[in-house]
Order: structure tokens, then sequence, then C-alpha cells
């Protein structure tokens, strides 16, 4: 357990149940899911291309505090509740991550909160 580091920031929705934002080991940065929802964890409003930047700003957040950044995601996960926000998700995603990692999209029934987006990852330390 030694091996395992909690991270937390301030700079993204705190944790609402017994989990960390991220957990740093000495290989890989594993990062909770994070929703389309400011600091004090208060859902944005927008275009799903606005939300899409929320979650990953949360996770750019996340990363830096373990000291990793976006660049070194070596496998994303996207949740979307509607298939129709791909292309939307996916034209916003591009701007952000630019280097391919590994990823999946997955349709899902709800999230948390009633977001209708929610983004993890693993990265490298």
């Amino acid at each position: 357990m030694s091996n395992m580091t909690p991270i937390l920031t301030k700079n993204a929705m705190p944790p609402v149940g017994p989990y960390s934002q991220a957990i740093k080991t000495p290989h890989a940065i594993y990062c909770s899911g994070q929703l389309p929802a400011d600091s004090r964890g208060n859902i944005i409003e927008g275009t799903m291309g606005q939300r899409t930047g929320s979650c990953l700003k949360a996770l750019s957040a996340v990363l830096t505090e373990a000291g990793s950044s976006l660049d070194k995601i070596v496998k994303a996960q996207i949740f979307l509740t509607d298939m129709k926000d791909f292309a939307e998700m996916n034209a916003e995603y591009e701007k952000w991550i630019k280097h391919k990692p590994a990823r999946s999209c997955v349709a899902v029934k709800q999230l948390p909160k009633g977001a209708d987006i929610e983004i993890e990852c693993v990265a490298l330390p």
C-alpha cells in the first residue's frame, strides 16, 4: 500500500463518494471519472463540446496534481448517455489530446449528478 498515493486537487470536482480523484503508483496514475463540473461540484451547462472540455480540464488538474499531464495518458475511457453526442465530443477531445492514446467510448444509461458525459484515464507518472 505504500506504493499507492491518493491524489486530491482543489482544482477539480471533489469526490462524491468513498474514492480518490486518482491513485498514483510508481508505474501509472489511475484517474477516476471526471464529470463536466466545476471545482465545487456544480455541473457545467453548455454544448457537448464545452462539457467535454470541462471533463478534460478536470482530468488535467488531477494529473497535474499527480505530477503528470494529459500528454502522458495511455488509455482513456469515455462514457456518454447518448451516442448522438459522439461527433461533438470527439471534435473537442481532439483539441486536448493530440497523441492518440488507447481509448474506448461506451453508451451508458445514466451518470452521476445527471451528467451526460464522464471521462477517466490511466496515465504515466
